[in-house]
């Protein structure tokens, strides 16, 4: 804490907390308050099992990997400008910045999965080391991503999809500007559930053959912002009895007219 001189008294100043390569993005018994807070609602949650975590890891910690996200250089991005989706994504981690290196290892280490078995009660959870549709996603003015299931079979390692976390790293984001994720029911009737993109929020959710979501309507925000997220996805080696066993890429959705 500095100090600084006003009418003749020392008056504290606030100094921002750094964060350092060797800490942790995770507050001591952080994930077990989580458990004891939202395990048991995981299962009953509509449309589909979800959590939503709101100050999900340590602030200054985010706040490191938001500058490194803005430092990835420009052909390190895919381009995908189609009627179905219109973003920008990143699976190679030689682009990332220390951080954010560090924070998707984190994410996709034995404690950080032990913590998700235990929320969702999916047994023997893997990781995915190539960040296979995950990685950084970055959707500008006028992006989207329309509602849809996502892939169901990882072919490169031969394991079933079963979880999706996203980590949302956007300051001060305005709701006007759209880039909600909506949930959908599974007979596509209605949204049940919209979920701001905001700073340091997560949500995690079952991925089956209907687990219906996206954010479908093109971004309002301004043309010097964007909605910024990590993407993980998580696997088991057996098939889910709620989800379809032949394998299929992501299956987009028409919505019913005025939803």
């Amino acid at each position: 804490m500095a100090t600084a001189a006003l009418r003749g008294r020392p008056v504290a100043v606030y100094t921002p907390p750094r964060f350092a390569l060797e800490d942790h993005f995770f507050a001591p018994k952080r994930l077990n308050k989580v458990l004891e807070r939202e395990g048991r609602g995981y299962q009953q949650a509509a449309p589909f099992p979800h959590v939503v975590i709101d100050d999900f890891v340590e602030k200054a910690a985010l706040r490191t990997v938001l500058r490194e996200f803005g430092a990835v250089p420009a052909d390190r991005w895919k381009v995908r400008s189609r009627d179905t989706e219109i973003k920008r994504s990143n699976e190679d981690e030689t682009s990332f910045g220390p951080y954010t290196w560090k924070l998707i290892h984190t994410l996709n280490s034995s404690g950080f999965l032990t913590f998700l078995e235990r929320l969702t009660g999916i047994d023997g959870l893997i990781a995915d080391p190539h960040l296979r549709g995950g990685g950084l996603h970055d959707i500008h003015r006028g992006g989207k991503l329309d509602v849809h299931a996502d892939f169901n079979l990882h072919r490169r390692v031969t394991l079933y999809r079963r979880l999706n976390l996203l980590l949302y790293l956007n300051r001060g984001w305005d709701d006007t500007w759209g880039g909600q994720l909506e949930l959908w029911d599974r007979e596509l009737t209605r949204c049940v559930t919209r979920v701001p993109p905001v700073f340091n929020r997560a949500v995690i959710f079952n991925t089956t053959s209907t687990s219906y979501h996206g954010h479908p309507t093109p971004l309002a925000c301004p043309e010097d912002r964007s909605r910024k997220s990590v993407a993980l996805y998580y696997y088991t080696v057996a098939c889910p009895p709620d989800t379809a066993r032949e394998p299929h890429t992501t299956v987009f959705q028409s919505l019913p007219d005025g939803a």
